[in-house]
């Protein structure tokens, strides 16, 4: 058995450190930009641009130097202070940038912010992957790209260790600091012992280089204690730009988030990764606040609208005061969802009697885990099932307004039962983004239930039932109701149902709502004026559908549009740049890709003519460079596709992002193994074009498929299936890299070269799959186009490498 090479604690470190610095760097960029998905693909592919400049610069190195180890102990000394810098710095990010409190970053400067971020972190990481293979090339004393593939492997292994070992452990009891700071020890140590072990490879590791390395890491292990100190310090200096009227009273780490609360006189505020979740009245507050006025409201109306509402669904917003108000309705049982167990702990230091009353009363049975898988997965029906969730302004919100979730709903519904849900809005629907929104759930509502009213103002209240009886206009009624019942509630009043049914104001909301949406042009135009007497019926909806552009006006969870209206609308709110910025992305066509694939198709039949004979010209490099291109923006462009669709039907992924990457990296480890143990030939254009031919049809399969995935009955079926296609999806991203690899080697005989060419080709091309996939593609064209994408691209690339075969 040959023994391990002293190479291999660094090579898998790599991949440790870089899956953690991946995930810790995404997670405080997340917060800084609300929680927005939008953002996921931007930080993602800033990242892979700094990785893959920082592969092109360990190119150069590694070709003009034999200090190999010198320069991984360089590297390892500024990484760890580096990782530590840029955790602060993100938490500063907003104080740069000329934004109010509370409004959302424009793209550009989501944009800017994540690339000046990660450009130390990926630069340096990047490097490291060069000079580890050229490190392993020169142990196994051989000139090809084997070493390349090895050290691939290696990374990819130390993806599934940190993966896990974050997802496991770290999450749970290291805060950001500490996690970056240990992950730089650990690299340190790796370097320490290859430079200690290593003979024959190179020059090997200096004294002064020894000596600088220890010293870093004793600075960081003896500092290590002071990192909570530190790492206070970075949420307050963060809380100064997010609401700095706001005291910040305390921070939890949650595996769904940062959970912040914050207090300005006897209000309190109660975030999740810096997005709003609620706000409610401190427990020494003299009266009712606007947010327990609104609960009221919500949870008032809508329950006066049934007859005799016994067993109700809460999803959300039992917090904010809405749970204590449903009590005082003579309900048997009340079924409270809330995600998140942690904000409940936290919330109970700061609420009032009331809301602590009512979590304990014996009828509220409070169950912590997702709202919509339990609503799936549960066979019990409701009177009233009340949805009071923030508005869908991130993805994992948009899950609670999408008509999937609005199908599951319904047939949760007892006979006569009806759904009640409510969004922001400005007073006579002002705005293009906001009526786009709003239109948009009604339309989506009724798809699935006979009988829709939207009821408000400044907040609009939205009811769905079957039943005609199910809801009433008529004040009169309600009252009559309210007060039958001997409901006391200081923030509601029976004049409240007179003021929300105001005849005029309920038929122009409606009628503008009913027909917004219709025209081809809507979504840039805005509503139709309303005629002065709106004469339409109020709540039917039998020819809701015709004529309505479900593209931009039907809201489901694999074409979310109703969350990129509301990121339009909160940035017309906040008045930044980012409605301007989103509105332009919804004139993109799926067809617009046609025109750069035939050009390439035609640039590589024409190389492949001028170079006549040659077995290495420039068409096929070309086509092998386009493989692997290719090859990056596929996987990614589908993994983030993938991650779109599991969190609309599982939930929250933000504690399982290192489990998910963990799992594509693997099957990135298999396929890259079973290319460099059972395939000699490597470099040959045919191979590699079946390769291509796969993924194609694999990213067809899960385009065909995917819809039927929203049928799974369980979480369990869930996350299986959506980690065996991730697993699969990294198996031939892992089997493109040794062959395309071997390809470049054998036209240039430059190891090195080759492989950092290919590494860097391929992460370009998974930053243009993260960014079109998530910013582009999902929101608007929907999730089942990110494949689409995949199979188009994949498919030009094979067509090229067929031309360059002749």
């Amino acid at each position: 058995m040959k023994p391990v090479p002293a190479h291999l604690g660094s090579v898998l470190m790599l991949g440790v450190v870089s899956q953690l610095a991946q995930v810790v760097m995404l997670r405080e960029l997340l917060m800084v930009f609300h929680g927005n998905e939008l953002s996921i693909g931007i930080i993602l592919a800033s990242w892979l641009i700094w990785v893959g400049v920082g592969t092109a610069v360990g190119t150069v190195l590694a070709e003009r130097s034999e200090r190999v180890l010198a320069l991984m102990a360089l590297n390892a000394a500024i990484l760890l202070p580096a990782l530590a810098f840029s955790v602060l710095a993100s938490r500063a990010l907003r104080g740069i940038f000329d934004v109010v409190p509370g409004a959302y970053l424009a793209l550009t400067e989501i944009v800017l912010g994540s690339l000046l971020l990660l450009m130390p972190v990926g630069v340096l990481l990047g490097m490291q992957f060069v000079l580890l293979a050229k490190l392993w090339r020169l142990h196994d004393r051989n000139e090809d790209t084997l070493g390349a593939g090895k050290t691939y492997i290696g990374e990819a292994l130390g993806n599934i260790i940190g993966g896990i070992a974050f997802s496991l452990l770290l999450v749970h009891y290291l805060n950001a600091f500490e996690v970056v700071v240990l992950a730089g020890l650990l690299v340190i140590l790796a370097v320490l012992w290859t430079g200690s072990k290593a003979t024959g490879i190179g020059e090997p590791l200096p004294r002064i280089g020894r000596l600088a390395l220890l010293g870093v890491a004793c600075i960081g292990t003896v500092g290590f204690g002071a990192l909570q100190v530190l790492n206070d310090y970075g949420h307050r200096l963060q809380w100064r730009s997010i609401a700095p009227d706001h005291e910040l009273l305390e921070v939890r780490q949650s595996r769904h988030g940062n959970i912040s609360i914050a207090r300005r006189d006897d209000q309190l505020s109660f975030y999740r990764s810096g997005h709003l979740m609620f706000a409610a009245a401190g427990p020494d507050a003299a009266s009712a606040h606007f947010e327990e006025q609104e609960a009221a409201v919500f949870a008032h109306f809508g329950l006066t609208q049934h007859p005799d509402p016994k067993r109700v669904l809460l999803i959300g917003g039992g917090l904010r005061g809405t749970l204590g108000e449903i009590l005082k309705h003579p309900v048997e049982r009340v079924d409270y969802v809330e995600l998140d167990e942690v904000l409940t702990a936290a919330a109970r230091h700061y609420l009032g009697a009331a809301t602590l009353a009512a979590l304990s009363s014996p009828r509220v049975s409070l169950a912590h885990r997702d709202g919509r898988l339990f609503l799936k997965e549960s066979r019990a029906q409701w009177d009233v099932i009340l949805i009071d969730v923030p508005d869908p302004a991130t993805a994992v919100l948009n899950r609670f307004y999408t008509t999937e979730f609005f199908a599951e709903a319904r047939a949760r519904l007892s006979e006569g039962g009806l759904l009640v849900l409510n969004s922001v809005s400005t007073p006579g629907l002002r705005g293009r983004a906001v009526a786009n929104r709003n239109a948009s759930l009604r339309h989506t509502l009724a798809r699935h239930f006979e009988h829709v009213l939207v009821v408000g103002d400044h907040s609009l209240i939205y009811l769905a039932s079957d039943s005609p009886e199910a809801i009433s206009t008529a004040p009169e009624q309600l009252i009559r109701r309210y007060r039958a019942r001997a409901v006391r509630s200081e923030a509601f009043s029976p004049g409240h149902f007179a003021l929300l049914l105001e005849r005029g104001q309920l038929a122009r909301v409606n009628w503008v709502l009913r027909h917004h949406g219709r025209d081809p042009e809507a979504h840039r135009t805005g509503p139709p004026s309303p005629p002065l007497r709106p004469e339409a019926p109020l709540t039917g909806t039998a020819d809701d559908l015709e004529g309505v552009n479900e593209h931009l006006f039907v809201n489901s969870d694999f074409r979310p549009v109703g969350y990129f209206h509301t990121l339009m609308f909160w940035g017309d709110l906040t008045g930044s740049r980012t409605a301007g910025q989103l509105g332009r992305l919804l004139d993109v066509r799926p067809g617009w890709i046609a025109l750069p694939a035939l050009l390439v198709l035609l640039l590589t039949a024409l190389l492949r003519v001028t170079a006549r004979r040659r077995s290495a010209g420039p068409d096929r490099q070309l086509a092998v460079g386009l493989a692997v291109f290719t090859t990056g923006l596929s996987t990614m462009a589908m993994q983030v596709a993938l991650l779109f669709a599991f969190q609309s039907l599982y939930g929250f992924v933000y504690e399982m992002l290192g489990l998910i990457v963990a799992i594509f990296m693997a099957g990135l480890a298999a396929g890259t193994a079973l290319i460099q143990a059972r395939v000699h030939q490597r470099a040959s254009l045919g191979l590699l074009a079946g390769v291509q031919g796969a993924i194609a049809l694999f990213a067809l399969l899960i385009a065909l498929t995917l819809p039927l995935t929203a049928q799974l009955p369980t979480a369990t079926s869930v996350f299986v299936c959506f980690a065996a296609l991730t697993f699969i999806g990294g198996v031939l991203n892992g089997v493109d890299f040794p062959l395309t690899a071997a390809a470049f080697s054998a036209a240039n005989r430059r190891p090195e070269r080759s492989a950092g060419l290919v590494y860097g080709i391929e992460l370009f091309g998974a930053c243009a799959g993260a960014a079109l996939a998530s910013v582009l593609i999902a929101p608007i064209l929907g999730i089942v186009a990110c494949f689409l994408l995949a199979a188009t691209v994949n498919g030009t690339a094979l067509v090229a490498l067929m031309i360059a075969r002749r």
